[in-house]
């Protein structure tokens, strides 16, 4: 159902790989409630996925881009711009790769130059897409910027590996541009804390089918899909959340304050 809750805004979707992708299932419900969007992803996820059906079916355009590369980013903004015809007013950052975790590298040993990448593409591209958009004073006023990431930035999870210390650093990066965005223009920027979810990125990490049932017995309203989660970013990009700014926001059913649940415990007693 919709409510046109984004009815007249534009936005740019960074991450839509396939149909099981969170950033997939947002760009379609921010079409739903009204929005224009732009997709974008890295050249590689372009000839790999399937994005030109989700463009096909929302009526927007594909336009890649090397989170690493601040040319690739400036080319992105100003040809959204171009597109829009004029200023942008929701960012859906949903970005992560882990080198180290697709060698099946353990965190006690693992490469440091791949490490350096999985930090550059997972956490700071965050910051030089802000600072492209920044520069370019490509945000609107009151506009919404939202990231993803998970509870292993406070808890640990042993098989996360080093995208644990790329969600805590994705985290501190989305407070501190907050802060100077709404100093700025009232931009907010928050973090989205989902439920450990069936996507192809994710099902790539160790003991992840495991990671969902252990989730799902720890939350009192069991996981939240990524339909849930495009809901939450589609209310994040709205005007009805202006003045929620620089947190990071647990969407788990629970999960981030539960201690123990009694399926769990029956579980265990088994």
């Amino acid at each position: 159902m919709s409510y046109n809750l984004l009815k007249g805004k534009k936005g740019i979707i960074f991450g839509a790989l396939d149909e099981k992708s969170i950033a997939w299932k947002t760009a379609l419900r921010c079409h739903e409630e009204g929005a224009q969007i732009v997709l974008t992803n890295a050249p590689v996820a372009l000839r790999m996925g399937e994005i030109n059906k989700l463009a096909e079916a929302i009526q927007a355009p594909v336009i890649g881009a090397d989170v690493t590369n601040m040319d690739d980013l400036k080319n992105l903004f100003e040809a959204a711009m171009q597109h829009f015809g004029g200023g942008i007013d929701f960012i859906l950052h949903s970005v992560g790769m882990s080198l180290n975790v697709r060698k099946g590298k353990h965190y006690t040993d693992i490469d440091y130059a791949f490490n350096q990448k999985t930090l550059d593409i997972s956490s700071m591209s965050l910051h030089r897409v802000l600072r492209t958009a920044w520069d370019l004073d490509a945000l609107n006023e009151w506009g919404s910027v939202v990231t993803l990431t998970y509870i292993a930035a406070q808890r640990i999870f042993p098989d996360y590996n080093e995208m644990a210390d790329a969600k805590a650093l994705l985290e501190s990066v989305t407070r501190s541009f907050g802060y100077h965005y709404g100093n700025r223009k009232n931009v907010r920027v928050n973090s989205i804390s989902q439920s450990p979810t069936a996507t192809t990125a994710g099902s790539g990490v160790k003991g992840f089918d495991g990671f969902i049932k252990y989730a799902e017995k720890m939350s009192p309203m069991g996981n939240a899909s990524g339909e849930d989660c495009a809901n939450y970013c589609v209310s994040m990009f709205s005007d009805l959340t202006r003045m929620v700014t620089m947190q990071n926001l647990f969407h788990d059913g629970g999960f981030s304050f539960t201690g123990v649940t009694q399926a769990v415990i029956e579980a265990m007693e088994k």
